[in-house]
């Protein structure tokens, strides 16, 4: 054991290590406690030295409760406070809600009706028992898919909503009607069911029957309140509505209850995230003392104060004011390209040329993004230029299963032979071909010494059965494709009509899960990196066999394993990054609709939490932080044109670098957006933070609805609901594509593509 004197020289020695706030919240003893955390504001040291002088003032470890989101930040934390007090603190009950709970669930299992025992089920499970259910109710599975049930019944749980409120509340079941799954009730009650019977819960059902637990049996609550005498709560500013509760039940009796978060990173609500668990922590709790750390030790002050004068323009926060005591540092690139895979080569050129003159490794650098689906143009350049990189969060995109399914279909196409294309969308979409249908194939291909494709062109043959017709039916739909080929279509031409004819891209849209919506985008990502292919001056060969060689050239095997080299430029969507810190920071694709989601325009609410990614973007950054946009961009196999993100009009100009910006370029560029955004960008040393006003912007007229714009003519007087009032100067047709200039008052001119831009005629 630790003598006394020990603990006390240990403790003055790491209490000498924090700043007055830090102290003051590892100090704090009884009483509800909020600590309000800034980016980089050494959170996690306050946690572990708080924790650790609990157990040094003598709180027994067994009564100290500590939640957080991962398991890799339980274990970090429970090895740092190790280190501080020894092993008593691995009697600390600390770990993720979902573990923690599943814990006091076993234990009490039996009033629940379960027994100690009981499985777990992972989500591949509960979709498997939710597709037997749709078949046995002989339910349609395009309606109802399983995937899109799933998230219905997720969402209710985390909302504590039970299967018995969900088929008596009113708003839910007209719904349901809506989507056309009036049997989601029944199916969610029959779920429940099966799963008790199973002996079972899912992951959802760890929060939600700890609820019913703690809500049926006063007694068990009682013993878990009076068992913890202190509860922490990490990340605060993610909790859901069910984890909120069970937290506040469990600190009822001592309310020793101390939260850690930061609202201005509240940036999870399509995951249940409730930001006002945070914003209105006070008023369920009167007495707590708030404590708020605002030294952010990670970055320059260039960047604390650039991420300052974005954030302030939210109007639901809480108040702080980040500093920092570190270096000014450089200002913030502004990179802007003329299109999305301009905006690749230009990024990956600017990583080459920091690496190069400052001796950096990849490892130093993290080109953050909005999708996903972005991902491509960022990897391609990367690879040309021999900078090694790793995708987190997500896979490269080539490897992606439904850019591998689309990809298979097109090697198929140019190459018969390639049976491992052919065994990948054989049956894909599903058209009754099961894997021993294909094991048949592949026995009687060896028997007769024939490959696939004359076997499945000749099924009726050599397969005979009921199985035949669908076989054929596939071959006579590869055979039009090859067509497409015989008559010279260029790649993209095929590409599009592939994915809408073989219906992968309906199956993908039909999916509007979070997910779905994803892998959707994703496909339309890879059509348009066809398309940019096929336009490029510089490709002269546009057939589809020449692009699919441009890509397996991209997607060689024969690259490292990534777990063996880990100096690569880190590449992640935004959400992925949060918690995370790197030297040299990109945000990229800082445009309208893109960031800010064109999703997330909806409301006020929306807005500020997509405000508050691009604040977490930017507090991602130590030394270096770099911002890039496109003024045009593939999207849906046309060409868009691209206005800069208002985010980037909201960060304090005094903080910026316009030198990319201009380089090389016209100033007075054609995109009307770009010139106005360049105007606006002077760039000057700072001085000191100040706070900016709110840009001006346009309020549209109360009756604005975008008008049809197929006559529109030069002369015509509009209001776009960004822009305000102008006079349409010229028209442009480019094939298919309308383009209007329009003047307009106190912004200047704007080339606007009519089939994106929404135009009231006045």
């Amino acid at each position: 054991m630790k003598k006394e004197g020990d603990r006390s020289k240990k403790t003055e020695n790491y209490l000498q290590t924090l700043n007055e706030p830090q102290r003051e919240a590892v100090l704090h003893g009884e009483g509800p406690l909020m600590i309000i955390a800034g980016a980089g504001s050494g959170k996690t040291r306050v946690l572990t030295f708080r924790i650790a002088h609990l157990i040094e003032k003598g709180v027994d470890p067994f009564r100290i409760l500590s939640l957080t989101f991962t398991n890799k930040a339980a274990g970090e934390m429970r090895q740092r406070i190790e280190n501080e007090v020894g092993y008593e603190a691995r009697n600390i009950w600390m770990g993720t809600f979902h573990s923690v709970f599943a814990k006091i669930l076993r234990i009490e299992a039996r009033h629940l009706g379960y027994t100690s025992d009981f499985s777990i089920y992972d989500t591949d499970d509960s979709k498997s028992l939710l597709r037997s259910i749709i078949r046995e109710f002989k339910l349609d599975d395009k309606v109802y898919k399983a995937n899109v049930v799933y998230n219905r019944i997720s969402g209710a749980k985390n909302r504590l909503v039970s299967a018995e409120d969900y088929a008596n509340n009113p708003v839910i079941q007209a719904d349901d009607d809506a989507a056309r799954m009036k049997e989601l009730g029944r199916i969610y009650k029959t779920y429940v069911g099966r799963c008790f019977q199973a002996n079972a819960m899912d992951f959802d059902d760890l929060l939600f029957n700890t609820n019913i637990l703690f809500r049926d049996f006063p007694d068990v609550l009682y013993k878990y309140q009076h068992k913890f005498q202190h509860v922490m709560v990490d990340e605060f500013q993610d909790t859901n509505v069910s984890q909120y509760l069970i937290t506040r039940k469990l600190s009822a009796a001592h309310r020793n209850i101390c939260v850690v978060g930061d609202d201005a990173q509240s940036i999870y609500a399509f995951r249940g995230a409730n930001i006002e668990n945070i914003l209105n922590f006070e008023k369920d709790f009167p007495d707590v003392k708030t404590i708020k750390l605002e030294q952010n030790y990670r970055s320059t002050s260039t960047i604390v104060n650039a991420a300052n004068s974005v954030i302030a323009r939210n109007k639901t926060q809480l108040e702080k004011k980040t500093f920092t005591a570190n270096e000014e540092g450089s200002l913030i690139d502004v990179i802007k390209a003329g299109s999305d895979n301009e905006e690749g080569r230009m990024v990956a050129t600017a990583i080459f040329e920091e690496k190069m003159q400052k001796s950096l490794k990849n490892e130093n650098f993290a080109i953050l993004y909005r999708t996903n689906a972005q991902s491509r143009s960022f990897e391609e350049a990367l690879r040309k230029l021999g900078l090694k990189y790793r995708i987190i969060g997500g896979m490269s995109f080539y490897q992606r299963k439904e850019i591998k399914d689309l990809l298979g279909y097109l090697r198929f196409i140019v190459n018969q032979k390639d049976e491992e294309a052919f065994k990948r969308i054989i049956n894909l979409p599903k058209r009754g071909i099961g894997d021993g249908t294909v094991a048949k194939i592949n026995v009687t291909a060896a028997d007769q010494g024939l490959g696939f494709w004359e076997i499945a062109s000749n099924a009726t043959y050599y397969i005979g059965g009921r199985t035949a017709a669908p076989i054929e039916q596939f071959a006579t739909l590869i055979k039009s494709y090859k067509l497409l080929i015989e008559e010279g279509k260029d790649a993209y031409e095929i590409a599009s009509h592939v994915a809408k004819t073989s219906k992968l891209l309906k199956e993908l849209y039909d999916d509007k899960t979070v997910e779905g919506l994803s892998r959707y985008e994703n496909v339309q990502e890879l059509l348009n990196g066809i398309k940019e292919f096929v336009d490029s001056e510089e490709t002269e060969d546009k057939s589809l066999s020449a692009f699919l060689q441009s890509v397996s050239l991209l997607t060689n095997a024969d690259e490292p394993d990534e777990d063996a080299d880990h100096d690569r430029v880190t590449l992640m969507t935004i959400h992925s990054a949060k918690g995370l810190e790197f030297r040299n920071v990109f945000v990229v694709g800082l445009e309208e609709d893109l960031f800010p989601s064109q999703m997330m325009l909806e409301s006020r609410q929306d807005l500020e939490e997509e405000r508050r990614l691009f604040y977490v973007a930017i507090t991602r950054a130590e030394q270096k932080l770099s911002f890039s946009y496109a003024e045009s961009r593939y999207q849906w196999g046309r060409l868009k044109m691209c206005e800069p993100s208002r985010f980037l009009l909201e960060v304090d100009k005094t903080y910026l670098n316009v030198t990319r910006l201009l380089a090389g370029m016209d100033p007075t560029p054609a995109s009307g957006g770009s010139t106005s955004f360049v105007r606006n960008l002077t760039p000057r040393r700072p001085t000191e933070p100040r706070n900016v006003p709110a840009a001006k912007a346009h309020a549209p007229s109360g009756d604005f609805k975008p008008s049809d714009t197929s006559h529109l003519k030069a002369g015509d007087k509009v209001e776009h609901m960004k822009f305000g009032f102008g006079t349409v100067v010229k028209m442009d047709v480019d094939g298919t594509d309308r383009k209007a200039v329009v003047r307009f008052d106190g912004v200047g001119e704007k080339t606007l593509l009519l089939s994106f831009a929404k135009l009231r005629i006045l």
